[in-house]
C-alpha cells in the first residue's frame, strides 16, 4: 500500500512539472527552418526534438504529431529520432504563388501532458520556371507617318519564380527602327514598351519582323521569346493626331462585395482629328492573369465594369492597361489601378489543434486542456479576432501566439460536482458589423479516489427472532461512494465493536456479504442469553489508496415463546399432603393462597394468566385471572369435604401459548389456635388410655430410641451439609427466624400486584415447613439478601439427593426426604427449611 501511494505521488509530481514546462513552452519563440523547393521525398529538414529541447524517445510515448493541413501533407515526423522529413516534393509556386516569403506553419503537439511548440518552414525558390509570353506573336499596325519616339506597350512575359529568379530584363533583335524600353512599377513588376527610333517608310519596308526576348535573373538564366510583326500602313488621309487620355493613370477603389456589372470607372481619350481618324475605341491592351474574367470595358464609352465579384482575400489590387485606338490606327495607352477594398465578409475560423480529455480532477491550476488557433481572412480590424469563454467555468483562455490560444484550468475541479464540461469558445472580430464563430469543446473530468464511502445511516438496527435458523438474512447495510468506476466499488466487512454471547466473539454470530452488504445470522440466538449484539461495519472502496468509513450495526434479538411458566409457589415437589389450612368460618372472598409463577420470556410471552383447571368441589374456590390469588367463592358449611385438591393452570400470552399447572392441597379446619390443637391431642390420648399398659411401655421405649436416633441423625446431617458446602465453594445461607404472615402471602413490597403474577425483584425467601395434625404446610417468611446474578440452575440438596428443578419445569419437583432445599434460578430464588 505504501509503495502504491509513493508511486502515485511521484507520478503526480512528474505530471505537474511537465504541465509547468508545457505552459512555459507555449510562450516560447517560433522555431524556424528553411528548405529549397523541389527536394526529394524523405529529405532531412531538421531535428525538431533537439531544437525544442525534448528527448527523442519521449516523442513516441507522448504521441507527438504535426498539426497543420499543409504540414501534414508535405512533412512527416520521425517519432523515434525527432527528425522532420519531407513527405512529398515541394513546389513553391503551387504552395504560395507569387507570395514571398513562402511559409508553411505548423505546431508540434505532444500529449500526456499536453504540450505545444510552434514552428515554420520557409520554402525558398529555385529557378525552375522560364519567362513565358501569353502569345507567341504580337502584331502592330503603325502608320508610316508615326513620329519617332512613339511608344507601343508590349505584353509582359510571366515568370512564376520570385526574387532574382523572376523576370529581370527584355531585349529586342537588332533593327534600325525600334528598341525596347523596360519600366519597373511600384509593385516590383516590369513592363516593356516598343519605342520607335526612326520613321517608317512603307514603300521601302512594308513589314518588319522582330524577336522579343525576356530574361530572368537565375543562375543559369532562363529566357522566353515572342515574335513581333510590325505592319506599316500607308497614310492616305493624314492622321496626324493620336488619341490622348485625360490621365495617364486612373485609380479606383471597389468593395469586394460589389455586385456584377458594377461601374468601376470610365476612361476618356480625345483625338483632334476628324472623321474616322477621330473615332476612338477602347480595349484592354494587356491584362494580368484573371483580369479578363473580372473586368470588361465598353469599346465606345470607356466604362469599365465588373464581370464577377471580387475577393480581397484572393487578390487585393488589379492593374489594367487600356488602349485607345482611333480610326487611323493611332493609339494611346493608360493604366488603371483597381484597389479592392476589404469588407468584413469572413467570420473567424477556430481550429481545435489538440485536446486533452479526460482531465484528472486533481489537475493543478494552469493545466493546459486544449490548444486552438484562430484565423480571419479579412484584413485590418476585420481580421483581428479575439476569443472568449463563459466566466462561470473553471477555465480560461491564454494567448500563446499571435493567433493561438491555450485553454487552461483556472481552479481546482471536482468530478463529483461536474463530471463533464461543454465549453463554447467564441471568436469575434473587430469589424463593423462584427462577425463571430463558435467552437464547442467537450472536456470530461476523470475521477480520483477523493471520496470515502458514506453509509446511508450512522447506525443500523436490525431485528432477528431467537431460534432463527443459521444463515437467515436479517437486513442490509448500504454505503454510497461519490467517485466513479473502480473508485466507487464498495466492499463491506465487520469490525468487532462489542462482545458476543458467552465465550464466543460477536463475529461468530453475524456476517456481512462483502459485495452487497447483506447481513446474515451465523448462529441460532437465544433471547434469554443474548438480548443485543453490537458490531462495526466498514465500507472500503477499491481506490488506491483505499478510503473507508464505518457505521454501527445493532442486532436486537426478538423473544419467542419458548419458555413455559415456572411455578414458584406452591412448590410442586412438596411431600406434604396438604399445604393450606382454611377455617370453616372464612367468609366469601377469603384469601386462601396465591399461586406465584414466572416466565423466562419477555413482553407478551411473559404475561401470565391463571385459571382453575380442576377442583375437588367446583364452585367453592376461585382463582384470580391475573394475580393468581385463590379465594373462597362462598361460605363454608359442615357438609363441605375437609380435604380439597385444586389444579391451577398457568398460561402465558404468546402466539402459541405455553402452560404449566400447580396443584394445591387445602384442608378445612375449625381454627388455628394452640388450644384447639392441644385439645385434639388430649382427646386422642384419652381414647388410648384404655389400651394395654404393656403396649404403652413399648411405645415409650420405641419413642425414646426414635428421638435419640433423630437427634443423632440431625447432628450428622448438619455436619455433612457444612462439609459439602465448603467443598462445593458455594455460598452458605443461614436461616433466621422471620415474621410469619398469617395469610400465607408474600408482602406487597416484593410481589408484583399489577396483574402479571410475576415477581418484580430478585430476592431470596425463607419458607418454613410446619407439621401438625397429620398435615404439613408452607409459609413464606421475610426476604433475605438479593439473589446473586451469577447464581445458576435450581438445585435441591438434602439426604443425598440432587435434582435440577428447571430441567423439567412442568412436573412437580419431589422434595421427599430433603432436609434443606436451596433453590436458585435466573429469577428470584429462595430457601426452604423443614
Amino acid at each position: 500500500m505504501a509503495d502504491t501511494e509513493s508511486r502515485t505521488k511521484r507520478s503526480r509530481q512528474a505530471a505537474s512539472v511537465l504541465l509547468l514546462l508545457c505552459v512555459g513552452a507555449i510562450g516560447s519563440e517560433t522555431v524556424r527552418y528553411s528548405v529549397p523547393e523541389e527536394m526529394e521525398s524523405g529529405s532531412f529538414v531538421a531535428n525538431v526534438a533537439k531544437d525544442v529541447g525534448l528527448e527523442p524517445r519521449s516523442l513516441s510515448a507522448r504521441r507527438a504529431r504535426l498539426v497543420s493541413d499543409a504540414a501534414s501533407r508535405h512533412f512527416q515526423l520521425n517519432g523515434k529520432t525527432g527528425d522532420l522529413l519531407i513527405k512529398e516534393k515541394l513546389d513553391r509556386e503551387e504552395l504560395c504563388g507569387q507570395t514571398e516569403p513562402c511559409l508553411v506553419r505548423f505546431e508540434l503537439v505532444l500529449e500526456n501532458p499536453l504540450q505545444s511548440y510552434r514552428a515554420e518552414v520557409r520554402v525558398t525558390d529555385i529557378n525552375d520556371h522560364s519567362p513565358v509570353f501569353k502569345r507567341e506573336e504580337h502584331v502592330f499596325k503603325i502608320l508610316e507617318t508615326t513620329s519617332a519616339g512613339s511608344r507601343f506597350p508590349l505584353e509582359s512575359a510571366r515568370d512564376l519564380d520570385v526574387g532574382n529568379n523572376s523576370l529581370q530584363s527584355y531585349s529586342l533583335s537588332s533593327n534600325g527602327h525600334f528598341h525596347v524600353h523596360m519600366e519597373e512599377q511600384s509593385d516590383g513588376t516590369r513592363h516593356a514598351e516598343l519605342v520607335l527610333d526612326q520613321a517608317l517608310d512603307r514603300e521601302q519596308q512594308p513589314e518588319l519582323s522582330l524577336l522579343l526576348t525576356a530574361l530572368d535573373g537565375g543562375s543559369p538564366p532562363r529566357s522566353g521569346t515572342a515574335q513581333i510583326r510590325v505592319i506599316v500602313l500607308d497614310a492616305i488621309d493624314i492622321n496626324d493626331n493620336s488619341p490622348v487620355f485625360s490621365r495617364a493613370t486612373y485609380k479606383a477603389q471597389v468593395l469586394e462585395n460589389s455586385p456584377r456589372n458594377y461601374l468601376v470607372l470610365t476612361v476618356f481619350a480625345t483625338d483632334l482629328d476628324e472623321g474616322s481618324n477621330g473615332e476612338i475605341s477602347y480595349s484592354f491592351s494587356q491584362k494580368y492573369k484573371g483580369s479578363s474574367k473580372a473586368f470588361q470595358i465598353d469599346a465606345v464609352s470607356g466604362e469599365i465594369r465588373l464581370l464577377e465579384e471580387l475577393d480581397f482575400e484572393t487578390r487585393e489590387t488589379y492593374e489594367l492597361y487600356i488602349q485607345a485606338t482611333d480610326g487611323g490606327g493611332l493609339s494611346a495607352h493608360c493604366k488603371v489601378l483597381v484597389e479592392v477594398v476589404d469588407v468584413n465578409d469572413n467570420a473567424p475560423e477556430v481550429t481545435l489543434t489538440s485536446l486533452m480529455s479526460p482531465i484528472p480532477e486533481d489537475a493543478p491550476p494552469e493545466t493546459v486542456v486544449a490548444l486552438l488557433s484562430v484565423r480571419d481572412r479579412d484584413s485590418g480590424d476585420n481580421g483581428r479576432a479575439a476569443c472568449s469563454i463563459e466566466d462561470a467555468l473553471p477555465f480560461s483562455l491564454k494567448a500563446t501566439f499571435r493567433d493561438s490560444y491555450a485553454l487552461v484550468t483556472e481552479r481546482a475541479l471536482d468530478r463529483e460536482s461536474v463530471s463533464e464540461y461543454n465549453i463554447t469558445i467564441v471568436a469575434r472580430d473587430q469589424g463593423a458589423p462584427s462577425l463571430s464563430a463558435e467552437q464547442r469543446i467537450r472536456v470530461r473530468v476523470s475521477d480520483i479516489n477523493d471520496n470515502a464511502p458514506v453509509f446511508s445511516q450512522a447506525a443500523y438496527t436490525m431485528h432477528v427472532r431467537e431460534n432463527t435458523a443459521p444463515g437467515t438474512a436479517i437486513g442490509t447495510v448500504r454505503a454510497a461512494d461519490a467517485d466513479a468506476e473502480h473508485n466507487a466499488r464498495v466492499t463491506y466487512s465487520l469490525v468487532p465493536a462489542g462482545a458476543g454471547a458467552g465465550a464466543l466473539p460477536v463475529l461468530a454470530y453475524v456476517a456481512v456479504n462483502s459485495a452487497d452488504g447483506s447481513v446474515y445470522a451465523l448462529r441460532s440466538l437465544d433471547y434469554e442469553q443474548t438480548r443485543q449484539l453490537e458490531v462495526g461495519v466498514r465500507a472500503t472502496d477499491a481506490g488506491s489508496p483505499a478510503l473507508s468509513s464505518e457505521a454501527v450495526l445493532r442486532v436486537v434479538v426478538l423473544d419467542e415463546n419458548d419458555n413455559a411458566p415456572f411455578v414458584l409457589h406452591p412448590l410442586q415437589n412438596s411431600t406434604a399432603a396438604w399445604s393450606e389450612l382454611v377455617p370453616r368460618s372464612a367468609e366469601p372472598g377469603y384469601l386462601v393462597t396465591k399461586v406465584v409463577a414466572v416466565d423466562a420470556d419477555a413482553g407478551q410471552n411473559a404475561w401470565l394468566s391463571y385459571q382453575l383447571l380442576r377442583a375437588t368441589e367446583p364452585g367453592l374456590f376461585a382463582v384470580a385471572l391475573h394475580s393468581g390469588e385463590v379465594r373462597t367463592s362462598r361460605p363454608l358449611t359442615e357438609r363441605d369435604t375437609v380435604k380439597h385438591r385444586l389444579i391451577v393452570l398457568v398460561r402465558d400470552s404468546g402466539e402459541s401459548p405455553l402452560s404449566s399447572s400447580a396443584t394445591l392441597n387445602i384442608l378445612l379446619v375449625d381454627g388455628f389456635s394452640d388450644a384447639y390443637l392441644q385439645s385434639a391431642d388430649a382427646a386422642a390420648a384419652a381414647a388410648a388410655e384404655g389400651a394395654d399398659t404393656g403396649a404403652l411401655t413399648m411405645y415409650l421405649t420405641v419413642s425414646l430410641c426414635l428421638v435419640s436416633f433423630l437427634f443423632l441423625l440431625s447432628v450428622v446431617t448438619f455436619v455433612l451439609l457444612k462439609v459439602c458446602r465448603r467443598r462445593g465453594g458455594g455460598e452458605q445461607y443461614t436461616s433466621a427466624p422471620g415474621t410469619l404472615y398469617g395469610d400465607g402471602n408474600l408482602p406487597r413490597d416484593w410481589v408484583d400486584v399489577s396483574g402479571t403474577g410475576t415477581l418484580s425483584r430478585s430476592y431470596r425467601y425463607e419458607v418454613c415447613l410446619s407439621t401438625g395434625s397429620g398435615s404439613s404446610e408452607f409459609r413464606f417468611l421475610r426476604p433475605l439478601v438479593p439473589c446473586p446474578p451469577q447464581q445458576g440452575g435450581c438445585v435441591v440438596t438434602g439426604s443425598g439427593k440432587e435434582r435440577d428443578l428447571l430441567t423439567d419445569s412442568h412436573a412437580p419437583t419431589d422434595l421427599e426426604g430433603a432436609d434443606q432445599v436451596r433453590v436458585g434460578w435466573a429469577l428470584p430464588p429462595f430457601i426452604l427449611y423443614e
